[in-house]
């Protein structure tokens, strides 16, 4: 089975390590055996960390841009809610679901965006967008794919400002710099060989110092704090 999935990861932190606001969103295909990126599209959002309930909405346009290039049997999104079809989502549905009423809120404010786009998916390609969340490989693949990316495109925003940031990345991940690319690394049970990674083609990664840290407000999250050389 193909799948797209796609993901929105790693946040610009504050000087007590809260997000400020998310960097990066990417949409990938995932081949057998599923542990990286087959194809990617991938892209700077800089959407502020209040407003979550937007990167589903640029997550599942992501994976209508990438499903122009490649075909899949399924498309999976990072929303935990039993990996219903979004076509079938309705706020009836949400009243018995276990999320709370500021989740419930937000998604009803993107419902109508979502349930076109997956409408869309499946009349065109005949495939399913599932609500499936982080159940699902690919969208950990996502995650990570996003996260890689954000490492570019955080860099790039040090040097633009001329000033040193800290980058919170994705859960339980291990970020490795090697020549052109960014690899972030699966730190989970049964995921060592499951990554994504980004290819650094502008040559900003030498631009700049990178030093990673472990957060000390949220055990399990890494940090780079990233500043111009």
């Amino acid at each position: 089975m193909r799948v797209i999935a796609a993901d929105s990861s790693a946040a610009i932190l504050d000087n007590k390590f809260e997000p400020i606001c998310i960097v990066a969103v990417a949409a990938v295909l995932v081949n057998p055996p599923y542990r990286e990126p087959n194809e990617y599209l991938a892209g700077p959002i800089f959407e502020k960390a209040g407003n979550g309930h937007n990167l589903i909405v640029y997550e599942a346009e992501y994976c209508m841009k990438l499903l122009e290039r490649v075909k899949a049997d399924a498309v999976h999104l990072d929303m935990s809610l039993r990996a219903v079809p979004l076509e079938q989502l309705s706020p009836i549905q949400f009243s018995s679901m276990k999320i709370s009423n500021k989740a419930r809120s937000n998604l009803l404010k993107v419902l109508p965006r979502l349930r076109k786009n997956a409408g869309e998916i499946t009349q065109k390609y005949g495939i399913e967008v599932l609500a499936i969340g982080k159940e699902s490989i690919p969208v950990r693949v996502a995650e990570l794919t996003a996260g890689a990316h954000a490492v570019i495109y955080a860099s790039e925003k040090a040097l633009e400002e001329n000033s040193s940031l800290v980058l919170g990345l994705p859960s339980k991940c291990q970020p490795r710099i090697m020549e052109n690319r960014v690899y972030l690394y699966s730190l989970m049970a049964a995921e060592h060989d499951v990554r994504g990674y980004a290819e650094d083609r502008a040559g900003i990664l030498k631009k700049v110092n990178i030093v990673e840290m472990l957060n000390p407000c949220a055990r399990g999250f890494r940090a780079l704090k990233i500043s111009p050389k």
